[in-house]
């Protein structure tokens, strides 16, 4: 439909029975694979298809079409082949009806290869933050890019992004620009720089450190908190300036607690 809509010349299979149950691509296997499917979507008919070979990881919930997709989409790449998929949020850490052992089974295998947060309001059909799921089949292409087994790199921005609109936000080409050349850089692409680990924004976890967080893939548990910027003024310099304004705070509150008694003195006592 977006392609159609956009004009842009595709051969384009559309059928009443849907990707799940009529796949008009079944024998196609692909490099690069772009998805932007409805989120959490309850009638995809999956009481149908409780055994199907696209289910590797396990048998995805009848009420939940998000981890149908993830593996449908993986069924569809190539042996070298990597994928983006637009997910609701939900799908990096939802433990509902098995889709966490379907998402341990993922990470295990190794074919999640970097995690997105995004923020809300990017979308016109919901305000509802989404995120990115990257998938890929092989993590080592044997001197393309750098070996990345083992590790999966989370970016968290969830805080880039304008608003053009009270309810749309976009990214700019900045954003853009900041977020692909983090991902490239991290896969070892020529000419990308070094990717460093950016507190708060971006960071490279092992599978070790995954298991850890129950396999849970929401970058905000990796990535940290962001430096705070004044790390060149002393601590005693910022403890104090910190106390005083506490001192402060306490002296106001204590104002306002004076004057809420007198107010209650004079309703309970005055004529």
């Amino acid at each position: 439909m977006n392609l159609a809509v956009r004009g842009i010349d595709a051969d384009i299979r559309w059928n009443n029975e849907g990707s799940f149950h009529k796949d008009e691509l079944k024998d196609l296997r692909f490099d690069y694979i772009l998805a932007n499917p409805p989120f959490n979507i309850s009638d995809w008919g999956g009481d149908r298809l409780r055994e199907d070979a696209r289910w590797k990881y396990g048998p995805p919930p009848v009420g939940n079409a998000n981890y149908a997709w993830l593996q449908h989409i993986l069924w569809h790449l190539s042996p070298g082949g990597t994928a983006g998929v637009v997910l609701a949020n939900g799908s990096m850490s939802s433990a509902q009806n098995g889709e966490d052992v379907i998402r341990r089974a993922m990470v295990e295998a190794d074919v999640v290869d970097c995690m997105i947060a995004l923020p809300g309001q990017l979308f016109y059909s919901t305000p509802i933050p989404a995120c990115l799921w990257f998938l890929a089949r092989n993590k080592n292409p044997g001197g393309k890019w750098r070996n990345r087994r083992g590790e999966v790199l989370f970016i968290d921005a969830r805080k880039l992004g304008v608003l053009i609109h009270r309810t749309r936000k976009e990214f700019s080409d900045d954003d853009i620009a900041k977020i692909a050349g983090t991902y490239h850089a991290w896969r070892g692409e020529p000419k990308t720089g070094k990717y460093e680990d950016i507190p708060g924004f971006c960071r490279a976890a092992k599978l070790e450190e995954i298991r850890g967080h129950n396999h849970v893939l929401t970058p905000g548990r990796y990535v940290g908190a962001a430096d705070i910027g004044d790390d060149d003024v002393p601590f005693h310099d910022r403890f104090a300036a910190l106390t005083a304004t506490l001192e402060e705070q306490f002296s106001e509150a204590d104002k306002l607690t004076t004057k809420i008694r007198v107010n209650l003195a004079g309703l309970k006592y005055g004529s």
